[in-house]
């Protein structure tokens, strides 16, 4: 476990070797129990899912907002095709990158998936990096004010920069987690404010209640050093396994991306680059920026989900899953 955290109870006698016999020798009764998996971009959250699933015979429920576009696979670090074979998932490949896609039709397919493994008593793993869709997955939707389009249009035209200053002196909570061009989401946020007169940080407490679907948490937790590393190499082998062809090949078929596909990390800057407005080398500097950015938001929500058991990502994926799985955790 990470720094402080103390290893939950039923860890108690194992060590990093896997050495007690009951982790190897393990036979497992099969029934639905669903697990949830978070942590930053290139921590190592789908690895434990894997590992987890291959011991228990679980399927896997993406939460992510990005794998489920059709077609993005590199650029969102999408499950290759085999472990898609070896393991069943959900909720990947289900919308066009030229449609939008609601957190509302999520948490819908979502819930759909829980209660098929629920009633085929199969286990589930909630696995990904989009804090939203957790929250709102397992603490309900935000039931904010109806969308306000005439002052969404006057919003829109403002600079980012001043969007996000803006929602700074009112709501500081909400931009310090929001980044400055998710302008969607800052318009969001302002919009309630002006709406209500209360900041959107506060109203979303109603969140607080018992949750939907009972799991048990992990986190991943890594040394900042060591995630920044982890994100260059990804960042590079991502460009050589063809992202930039992926893109090319996006572009070609949909024209555009969607507001929401356009938000994924990365697209936007090798669509530039293929337009001649970046070279390639500036392209993957920036993505870098965005990536560890991205990964300082992700932790900034999840540090904030309760009853969490967190885990050193530098830890041996297959030793978590043994421990996981004979302690039925």
């Amino acid at each position: 476990m990470a720094g402080n955290q103390r290893k939950p109870a039923r860890f108690a006698g194992l060590t990093a070797s896997g050495e007690d016999e009951r982790v190897e020798n393990v036979s497992l009764t099969k029934r639905f129990r669903l697990w949830a998996i978070i942590g930053p971009t290139a921590s190592g959250k789908s690895a434990l899912a894997m590992a987890l699933a291959r011991r228990t015979g679980a399927q896997i429920l993406s939460v992510d907002s990005m794998q489920v576009y059709q077609g993005m696979d590199i650029g969102t670090a999408k499950p290759t095709s085999d472990e898609q074979r070896e393991v069943v998932h959900h909720l990947i490949d289900i919308a066009s990158p030229a449609d939008e896609f609601a957190v509302s039709k999520f948490v819908e397919l979502a819930d759909r998936a829980i209660a098929s493994a629920k009633s085929r008593d199969v286990p589930l793993i909630a696995v990904g990096g989009t804090p939203l869709y957790f929250k709102s997955l397992f603490q309900g939707l935000f039931e904010g004010p109806a969308g306000d389009a005439e002052l969404r249009q006057e919003l829109s035209r403002v600079d980012p920069k001043e969007l996000h200053e803006r929602l700074s002196s009112i709501d500081p909570a909400a931009a310090g987690r929001l980044h400055m061009n998710d302008t969607r989401r800052v318009i969001r946020a302002i919009e309630v404010f002006e709406q209500t007169g209360k900041p959107i940080s506060q109203l979303q407490t109603q969140w607080a209640s018992p949750p939907r679907h009972p799991a048990t948490w992990l986190g991943m937790n890594c040394d900042k050093e060591i995630l920044g590393k982890r994100i260059n190499t990804r960042i590079r082998q991502m460009i050589d396994a063809g992202w930039i062809e992926e893109v090319r090949g996006l572009l070609a078929r949909h024209g555009t991306l969607s507001k929401t596909a356009g938000e994924a990390t990365g697209y936007l800057q090798i669509s530039r680059h293929l337009r001649e407005e970046l070279t390639l080398d500036d392209a993957i500097e920036e993505i870098k920026v965005l990536t560890r950015q991205l990964a300082r938001r992700q932790m900034k929500w999840f540090r904030r989900f309760e009853d969490v058991s967190w885990i050193d990502s530098c830890s041996d994926v297959e030793w978590v899953a043994r421990s996981l799985a004979v302690f039925d955790v």
